[in-house]
């Protein structure tokens, strides 16, 4: 068979020229579309990945948006303890009576502990409702543990943690340097009682409570 070279010249010219059109016309296209893709890759890295609202508060903060907890609030803040237990490098372990605990002390209680003059009493009160460590309610077992200001008995019972003569009512409310677990009575120091019944004309049995 012969080949035409003159005819095969022409068609691969013809062959060439379309094909060269044809790239012309996608080329704008397909410039589009990557400018189009680079553009969405940069916005994808603008994106906040896994960013979240759920960062929780330290001990003061996340008892300040608790309704239970106003008349604690309100002392922590009378005692001069609000810093102490925000402190972000520290861990703690907080069991916080609620505003119906702080109702069942005897009338007049809270009132003369919140009075100035007796900061330091409140003080004392109040750091015997704090250890120095995270404690979750699974990690407490019968026993004692040691506070602030002295030690606390424990108890687990079918119906929960005990903690001295309160029951734990609500465990493990989690806070950035440490833990919150509301209880149902307010915590006093044996060697306080007697003072503090002698100071409002009552019976220590009454303190107790």
């Amino acid at each position: 068979m012969t080949i035409n070279f003159s005819t095969l010249s022409k068609y691969l010219l013809v062959l060439t020229g379309v094909l060269g059109l044809g790239s012309l016309s996608i080329s704008p296209a397909l410039a589009d579309n990557h400018t189009d893709s680079m553009d969405s890759f940069a916005e994808m890295e603008q994106m906040p990945v896994g960013q979240t609202n759920t960062e929780v508060g330290n001990i003061v903060e996340v008892a300040s948006g608790n309704e239970t907890f106003s008349t604690l609030v309100k002392a922590v803040e009378a005692a001069g303890l609000g810093d102490t237990l925000s402190d972000s490098s520290a861990s703690y372990t907080v069991f916080a009576p609620t505003d119906e605990a702080f109702n069942q002390l005897p009338e007049g209680t809270l009132e003369y502990l919140l009075q100035p003059e007796n900061q330091e009493v409140l003080q004392q009160v109040l750091s015997y409702h704090v250890l120095p460590e995270q404690v979750t309610a699974s990690e407490i077992s019968g026993g004692t543990v040691d506070s602030l200001n002295g030690g606390l008995a424990t108890a687990v019972t079918d119906a929960g943690v005990v903690i001295n003569n309160a029951s734990v009512i609500t465990p493990d409310i989690e806070a950035s340097n440490g833990v919150i677990h509301a209880v149902n009575r307010v915590l006093l120091p044996s060697d306080l009682q007697s003072s503090l019944a002698s100071e409002l004309g009552i019976e220590e049995t009454e303190i107790y409570q």
